[in-house]
């Protein structure tokens, strides 16, 4: 099925660099990306820019990435690490709690809490988190899309069983936002760092926070930048920090949202279920010719715990990624058919290959005696 027009766009809109699958580790840049950093760059070098510049670019990114997750502007801040943002919600949580996680969940989701030795951490597979839920679970921590996998998390179910336990919910995004449809209000907070499927430069984040959930928390890395306004917050004694969610804002690397500001506009403007059914379609390609388990996923997995089919792809000049002993294949917007071939082409030889040397019977080792 061909893309839609305004798909189409954004597809052409990256180089073909045929053989990338690892939208999951990193993205790539748009064109519009690039020339932006550029231009960017040149004003920064020949003494035109001000730091006031970038004070527009910065909202404007936050209302793009609003519309793209489905909240107000207001309900937004930025940061720059998936952990430091983790780590304000960690502060939060009261002595003697429970924060429920994910077995193999990524480590910047459950290292912020695990410092805190007055609250419990506990773990289930992600299938499991929504029963797992009890009276005693004041938070649930997990990513819509778990890295190491690919599984989606049953969001109707987790959030269901949080509002009968009287739970919050803090949901990564990272491995979703841009290419399955997200709606962070139904969540009390999440975080998605930009630079993985919002193909944008690494130092861009965003923290969600509803209006309840952020009264219950400190502003630990208040700044400047988190002022009511900006450049009169510039020095203190004296404090006061913005009302809604900017007071958790963290004064943004400024080239980095140069950078993200056409990249998660561009995303906003998509119908990114069209993407979704796009990459997974690509997705279930490959299972199919590799003879698995269709998975219904961007990010296809399989045992691979010796790295042989990752090292035979990186031969070929195919990227991907290994995780948990497992090859990791993503499908973002500039892969096709194409991809899959070179996968399958690259792969089934060595597995036949594999076959036949598992299954050829020993020769005994015959030798004439000497007299």
């Amino acid at each position: 099925m061909s893309p839609s027009p305004r798909l189409g766009r954004a597809v052409a809109s990256f180089a073909s660099p045929r053989g990338y699958l690892a939208a999951a580790t990193m993205g790539l840049p748009t064109a519009e990306t690039l020339a932006a950093q550029r231009a960017d760059l040149d004003l920064w070098e020949s003494a035109q820019r001000n730091p006031m510049d970038y004070d527009g670019v910065v909202s404007r990114t936050r209302e793009s990435y609003a519309r793209l997750v489905g909240v107000a502007a207001a309900r937004v801040a930025i940061g720059s690490q998936t952990s430091a943002i983790a780590s304000v919600i960690a502060a939060a949580v009261p002595a003697g709690a429970e924060v429920l996680t994910v077995d193999g969940e990524f480590s910047s989701m459950v290292f912020p809490f695990l410092q805190r030795r007055d609250v419990r951490v506990r773990s289930v597979q992600v299938g499991q988190l929504a029963e797992a839920v009890g009276d005693d679970t004041w938070l649930i921590a997990f990513s819509h899309i778990q890295s190491s996998t690919g599984q989606v998390a049953d969001v109707d179910a987790i959030v269901a069983a949080a509002k009968r336990h009287g739970a919050y919910t803090f949901c990564d995004t990272t491995q979703s936002a841009g290419v399955h449809p997200v709606d962070a209000s139904v969540f009390d907070a999440t975080v998605c760092h930009a630079y993985k499927w919002l193909c944008s430069p690494r130092g861009v984040a965003f923290l969600t926070l509803s209006a309840s959930f952020q009264k219950l928390l400190t502003p630990t890395q208040a700044g400047w930048y988190s002022g009511d306004e900006i450049w009169q917050s510039c020095y203190g004694p004296a404090m006061r920090l913005a009302d809604d969610a900017r007071a958790f804002d963290v004064s943004p690397a400024w080239p980095a949202w140069v950078g993200a500001e056409p990249a998660i506009r561009m995303f906003s403007e998509l119908d990114i279920t069209e993407i979704w059914d796009r990459v997974a379609g690509l997705g279930n390609a490959l299972c199919d010719g590799l003879g698995i388990p269709r998975q219904e996923r961007a990010i296809v997995t399989w045992a691979d715990p010796d790295g042989v089919d990752l090292a035979a792809l990186a031969a070929a000049g195919i990227r991907a990624s290994g995780r948990a002993g497992r090859l990791r294949a993503a499908f973002h917007l500039w892969n096709d058919d194409c991809d899959v071939a070179a996968v399958l082409a690259t792969l089934l030889p060595l597995r036949k290959l594999r076959t036949a040397v598992t299954t050829t019977p020993e020769v005994n080792d015959l030798r004439v005696p000497v007299s």
